[in-house]
């Protein structure tokens, strides 16, 4: 009888036009490496996002800032490189919402798309 373990990785959120993780994130990560620590067979992909405000080819390159900043922090913790499968950024080609270029949107809406998500690939 496996017991089947559910892993809840909540996405993690960024300011404004940063990269730098702030205490909110850090409590996100600190569960993100207290879950790789409980289950050392734990791989994960991290995926960064950007709102659609901004050059694309800017967001571009701050969200591969956002996965950079995530894998660091994580690293910094003790988890072994080999288990970040990846630390990729989409830009604002993966939004959560109707926010793309153009469209009006409050600040709570633009701020769900600047995240970094996390993908467990193996258990």
């Amino acid at each position: 009888n496996d017991k089947i373990e559910k892993v809840d990785i909540n996405p993690i959120f960024f300011e404004y036009n940063k990269f730098d993780i702030n205490p909110q994130a850090a409590t996100e990560l600190d569960k993100v490496v207290f879950v790789m620590q409980k289950f050392p067979k734990i791989k994960i992909k991290i995926e960064s996002h950007t709102d659609s405000r901004g050059k694309d080819a800017y967001n571009l390159k701050l969200s591969d800032e956002r996965a950079k900043a995530t894998e660091d922090y994580i690293l910094s913790k003790g988890i072994d490189a080999s288990r970040i499968v990846s630390a990729i950024g989409y830009g604002e080609t993966r939004l959560v919402n109707k926010c793309s270029n153009g469209v009006k949107c409050t600040e709570e809406e633009h701020f769900a798309n600047r995240r970094s998500d996390f993908i467990i690939t193996e258990k």
